[in-house]
């Protein structure tokens, strides 16, 4: 049976990238080595990540001034990067969802945070809209789509100081102004490549303004100096980013990207709102298209097992929701076909037309 991989992260995958990196398994670039034992320092690899390096930029349109950097520890330790390299004295934080809060815990450590918005009293079903960002801080810092709740900033926010952004699990999914940040980074286990390699694009000038010494696996302008080869390198994840970045660029960049998630999330919502069993759980104007999250109305909350024991049956999988939320999530990351999420949908109506 066809599987439906709705998985929030590690997810879904594209069958180029999959295809070309279990070659590379076998035998890379015609070295007669695996991918899993060569040097890092070979000429080959060089030439891996100066590609993948190449294409982010160009994808992206990173402008001059910026560095893209292929780091380890995930987003959890950009929580702590970041501040240990920019935060001085006061930084601003937008708290949005658990990734967003452990950020914020993280830059306690290091100074006084200004929380310029919540939306923790409805559980994080919102994107706060009025908020002011104090002039006097380093850095303002928002995570871009929250991968539990379902909520999602899709625009290039405006802010009077340096802007600093988690992207984990919405990058290449809209175009983006990177000239408008200091630092965007991210896992990059949702939309580019398997979990272990971390990516940061930083602007070189929003660097170096902090009294404090910083630890040189920590510090930033370690890994510019070295072009991410300070130590060894996450070299597979790499390699498969390489190859996504490839693919993307074939199917038509980010433009043609957004294009077809916001197909596949306008499906799956228009069921949603259609279906008389489930009810979406977030603000409809914050609704995030990469995680979709929805629950059964109350009336029919008994269910909600059974419909997970009917869509696994349908060869979907990893839909149940995150446990602070209930419910069901329907992750819909670039490498999700269309064709997936109809047989969601068509799941969804018949599970309905039952009960």
């Amino acid at each position: 049976m066809k599987k439906h991989n709705f998985y929030a992260g590690p997810s879904i995958m594209s069958q180029y990238t999959i295809k070309n990196t279990a070659d590379a398994i076998l035998d890379f670039a015609g070295t007669g080595l695996s991918i899993l034992e060569v040097s890092h320092r070979s000429k080959e690899f060089q030439a891996v990540i100066d590609e993948a390096t190449a294409l982010m930029k160009e994808l992206l349109g990173v402008p001059e001034g910026y560095h893209v950097l292929w780091l380890g520890g995930g987003a959890s330790t950009q929580f702590a990067m970041v501040p240990f390299n920019m935060l001085e004295k006061k930084a601003a934080y937008l708290k949005t969802g658990k990734w967003a809060a452990n950020a914020i815990k993280e830059a306690k450590l290091f100074g006084e945070v200004d929380v310029v918005a919540s939306s923790e009293d409805t559980n994080y079903n919102y994107i706060p809209k009025d908020y002011t960002i104090p002039t006097d801080a380093d850095y303002f810092h928002y995570t871009s789509n929250n991968t539990i709740f379902g909520t999602e900033i899709r625009k290039d926010l405006d802010s009077p100081v340096p802007m600093v952004c988690d992207m984990s699990s919405d990058i290449f999914s809209r175009p983006v102004d990177v000239s408008k940040y200091a630092l965007i980074y991210g896992g990059a286990q949702k939309n580019i490549a398997p979990a272990g390699v971390t990516f940061v694009i930083v602007k070189e000038d929003a660097l170096g303004h902090v009294s404090r010494a910083i630890p040189t696996m920590l510090n930033y302008q370690t890994h510019i100096k070295k072009g991410s080869m300070f130590n060894t390198p996450p070299v597979l994840p790499i390699y498969s980013a390489l190859m996504t970045l490839r693919y993307y660029k074939e199917l038509g960049g980010v433009e043609a990207l957004e294009k077809i998630d916001l197909e596949k999330a306008a499906v799956l919502y228009d069921e949603i709102d259609r279906n008389r069993l489930f009810t979406g759980t977030v603000a409809e104007e914050d609704r995030s298209i990469m995680n979709v999250c929805f629950v059964m109305k109350p009336d029919y909350a008994e269910l909600e097992k059974d419909f997970i024991e009917f869509a696994t049956s349908k060869g979907i999988v990893g839909i149940k929701g995150h446990r602070d939320v209930g419910g069901f999530r329907a992750s819909l990351y670039n490498a999700l076909p269309l064709d997936s999420v109809k047989v969601l949908v068509d799941a969804m109506k018949e599970f309905e037309a039952k009960h």
